[in-house]
């Protein structure tokens, strides 16, 4: 669903790049109480930013597995539900942004003019969405890791649509083609619904696979434990709390094997997996094609890059191309990503320890 330039008038993106500009600045505040949550002395510290990190990486990868949906038309995740059930809505929005920003740039994916319609629209949407459906649903849940699977999967496929229906907001407001909107919004949030669905099964079997081996991790999953009862003269009454664990790090895998199982992960989805995504185009491209409003679609700024539309330039064969593309916009988007989130972060002080 990335937004080209051309699509929307100057008037709205410019109000769109303004609320984006909003939106990461509370990210970058939002971020640091979240990435800092439940650390402690040999609790990981320092930990947070290249697992945040990671997983802007991870959205940047699976972003270029394209799905089929129906007849001449794909999907791929937008992932604002995953990265803000895994660490957070304000880390999250700032996730997907740092993956728009460097397609945009490197990738000539997503107009620059249109870069704050595309954060808006995919990663701040997509996160409030998903976020308030995950934490609504968790509410009335059962207190287990199935609901969290769940109620990912119903946040992820709930954000798709709105997500496309707040583009045709933007269409109405702004749109630069003489279109219905009604004709947008019916083919919009349809053919999105469908993508909903694939986003939903990647949700939530992402999230499920962090909850099997590190549910600590798992951002929403945080503070579901359900406190131990005890029967005190015929009433249930709280069980004192026990002992924290020298070593959370010892309840799953460790935290440096987590990091480096998923960037390998995401290098081989970008690598060589991206390499039998669907080459029909995405919903917004189809629809677009469909009802004319791409009638004044613009050249893109970085269309020139070395590395546009996901191909190393001057390499010839087209599987080593996008490999090699691929695999440095995994690269570049956990460095940037690490960067953005060491400073969200900030730097945490720790209590002084008193030699006996």
């Amino acid at each position: 669903m990335h937004v080209p330039d051309g699509f929307i008038d100057a008037p709205v993106s410019v109000a769109a790049g303004v609320a984006a500009a909003a939106a990461v600045g509370l990210g970058l505040r939002g971020a640091r109480r979240e990435l800092t949550a439940g650390e402690g002395p040999g609790a990981g510290d320092g930990r947070t930013a290249p697992l945040a990190g990671l997983v802007a990486a991870f959205i940047f990868a699976v972003q270029m597995l394209n799905f089929p949906v129906a007849a001449g038309t794909s999907g791929h995740l937008l992932g604002g539900a995953l990265a803000a059930i895994l660490v957070g809505p304000w880390t999250g929005i700032l996730c997907v942004s740092v993956v728009l920003l460097l397609q945009g740039v490197l990738f000539a994916d997503g107009g620059l003019t249109a870069l704050g319609v595309n954060i808006t629209t995919m990663g701040v949407v997509t996160v409030v969405v998903a976020y308030t459906v995950f934490r609504g649903l968790l509410a009335v849940l059962p207190r287990t890791r199935r609901s969290v699977t769940v109620a990912s999967f119903a946040g992820a496929l709930l954000s798709v649509p709105a997500a496309a229906a707040f583009f045709t907001l933007l269409y109405a407001l702004g749109g630069t083609t003489d279109v219905p909107v009604g004709k947008v919004f019916t083919a919009m949030v349809g053919v999105h619904t469908l993508i909903g669905l694939g986003e939903a099964a990647i949700t939530a079997a992402t999230v499920g696979a962090v909850l099997a081996v590190r549910p600590d991790l798992v951002h929403g999953a945080r503070g579901l434990a359900t406190p131990l009862k005890l029967r005190v003269g015929g009433e249930l009454v709280d069980a004192p709390a026990a002992a924290p664990a020298a070593a959370p790090a010892a309840a799953g895998r460790p935290v440096t094997r987590i990091w480096a199982t998923g960037l390998v992960t995401a290098l081989v989805l970008a690598g060589f997996v991206s390499f039998y995504a669907s080459a029909s185009p995405d919903g917004l491209e189809k629809v677009a094609a469909d009802q004319g409003i791409d009638a004044k679609v613009e050249e893109h700024a970085a269309a020139g890059s070395p590395l546009a539309d996901y191909a190393v330039k001057d390499v010839a064969d087209a599987r080593l191309s996008g490999g090699l593309a691929g695999a440095l916009g995994v690269g570049a988007t956990v460095v940037v990503g690490t960067g953005v989130f060491w400073v969200a972060r900030g730097r945490r002080r720790t209590p002084a320890t008193v030699d006996a």
